[in-house]
């Protein structure tokens, strides 16, 4: 399956095409408007895991090539650069499943917060903004992306998955248990979005707060 990450050269991007190159034998495909910054980080990637003996092709280039064709286009970018993204890319977006991780988040003295948009969610807005035919999945949202890039870390944790969609969203649980150590859970459809999203902004409280919960995930039992 050809995986494009737009936003692919940031941190959640990063680790998600690290641990589909590394766990899976999908195609990894990095998107960035700029495709320089795209082809350079395609190449680190594939250094990385040529270091831990996995050869895997890793190409990069703008958004719009790299959404050409994919069958899953994951939009690794900040909530705020979202709608412009898809837009920029919707007519390459051919019987392709749009992924949406991004929370909207703001900051003050006593921490992050969730803000979403007036849509009522990201995953939303980002259904309003795709075409038609293309189904949006939210997921990956709660997961730390220093220790989801850092191979040498193990993982254990769950990623809620979201969308109107049955058979998207299938596709995109399945992609997220060829990730080893992640487990997805279908919490329905995209009017629960706002339930997943928000719990981003508590992680990243909890591990400011205590010395001893950085790179938290979540795990229900």
């Amino acid at each position: 399956m050809r995986i494009a990450l737009l936003g692919g050269t940031g941190d959640i991007g990063e680790g998600l095409a690290l641990r589909w190159a590394y766990d899976s034998d999908h195609e990894v495909v990095i998107g960035s408007r700029d495709p320089e910054k795209a082809r350079g980080k395609a190449e680190e990637y594939e250094t990385e895991l040529d270091s831990r003996g996995r050869e895997v092709k890793v190409t990069g280039f703008a958004n719009e090539m790299a959404a050409d064709r994919a069958d899953v286009v994951v939009l690794a970018v900040p909530a705020y650069h979202l709608t412009d993204t898809i837009s920029a890319v919707a007519d390459k977006l051919d019987d392709a499943i749009l992924v949406s991780p991004a929370v909207g988040m703001k900051k003050d003295d006593d921490g992050m917060h969730y803000n979403p948009p007036p849509h009522g969610s990201v995953a939303a807005m980002a259904a309003e903004v795709a075409p038609d035919d293309v189904p949006v999945v939210g997921a990956f949202h709660n997961l730390a992306a220093g220790r989801l890039a850092n191979l040498d870390a193990d993982i254990d944790w769950d990623t809620p998955v979201f969308g109107d969609d049955d058979d998207a969203k299938d596709i995109v649980m399945r992609l997220a248990a060829d990730i080893q150590g992640l487990r997805p859970l279908d919490v329905g459809g995209l009017a629960n979005a706002g339930e997943v999203e928000a719990v981003t902004p508590l992680l990243i409280n909890l591990a400011a707060n205590n010395d001893d919960m950085h790179d938290l995930g979540v795990k229900f039992w």
